[in-house]
């Protein structure tokens, strides 16, 4: 499966965790590359000072990436860019709440454990598909946190950073399917996303049939015959004449602005 990806992973994970940070607002405390004292106390196995949080090297940082949140959510057996989204979520976040991410995102039991059921249920469906909706959730989670307000930005930027890598990762496979069960389009721009088809177009009729048509040439008629000054048999009043000419001329040309009107909507899409 994925087992070349940790590197480029641990990459994504490192930049955006950047070097020593001691935020009074952040409720994980002080931090080095990303991982906290309390960390590093129980990977070391005594309590740790910030003083060796300070000195930690990268080396020792990626060897407890990978043992306590890259294994943890099986990231060796996952799709390859759907392992560095849930990777990098168990890192802020803690792998049993990604895994549970993605198994309700999968819709198999929810244990917090990435095990075989869950691993075989990814691989049935299109990852870059799996990876925007994982992200999706993840956002709804930060989104929902006392803390966005303070560092809701700079997680929003990690989140889409992680889309977009974990997409540049994915291998295109149209012959799988999405969560939702139909067949997802493969593109990094919104692989959620279906393009709409265009609105059919009615094929083209003579013009002896074209309502517009007739209408126009209704009102003219009926405007030369007033201007000729035709007058209807029976009637004396040369005056109800001209009005019922014009009246016809009038309606006419009404009738044509609505036809077109019609025409003009059924074309848009």
């Amino acid at each position: 499966m994925a087992r070349t990806t940790f590197e480029p992973a641990l990459a994504f994970v490192l930049r955006h965790e950047g070097g020593f940070a001691d935020h009074p607002a952040d409720p994980g405390g002080a931090t080095n590359l990303g991982i906290t004292l309390a960390t590093l106390s129980a990977w070391r196995g005594h309590a740790a000072t910030v003083a060796d949080l300070r000195a930690l090297t990268r080396d020792e940082a990626a060897s407890i990436y990978r043992a306590r949140y890259w294994d943890a959510i099986a990231g060796d057996d996952l799709p390859a860019g759907l392992d560095l989204v849930i990777f990098d979520a168990a890192v802020n976040s803690g792998p049993t709440r990604a895994a549970r991410w993605l198994q309700a995102l999968l819709s198999v039991p929810v244990d917090g454990r990435i095990g075989p059921v869950t691993l075989e249920a990814a691989r049935a469906f299109a990852t870059a598909g799996l990876v925007a909706g994982f992200t999706a959730r993840r956002q709804a989670f930060v989104e929902s946190l006392p803390t966005f307000r303070t560092f809701g930005r700079g997680w929003s930027r990690r989140i889409a950073a992680a889309r977009v890598a974990g997409l540049a990762l994915v291998t295109p496979d149209p012959s799988i399917t999405s969560p939702s069960g139909k067949e997802m389009p493969m593109t990094t721009e919104n692989p959620m996303k279906t393009e709409n088809p265009p609105a059919p177009v009615d094929p083209a009729k003579p013009a002896y049939a074209s309502r517009t048509l007739w209408a126009n040439a209704i009102g003219l008629a009926a405007l030369l015959l007033s201007w000729a000054g035709f007058t209807i048999p029976g009637l004396d009043t040369a005056v109800l004449t001209e009005s019922l000419l014009q009246y016809v001329a009038g309606l006419g040309f009404v009738a044509s602005s609505l036809f077109r009107l019609i025409a003009t909507r059924r074309l848009m899409p």
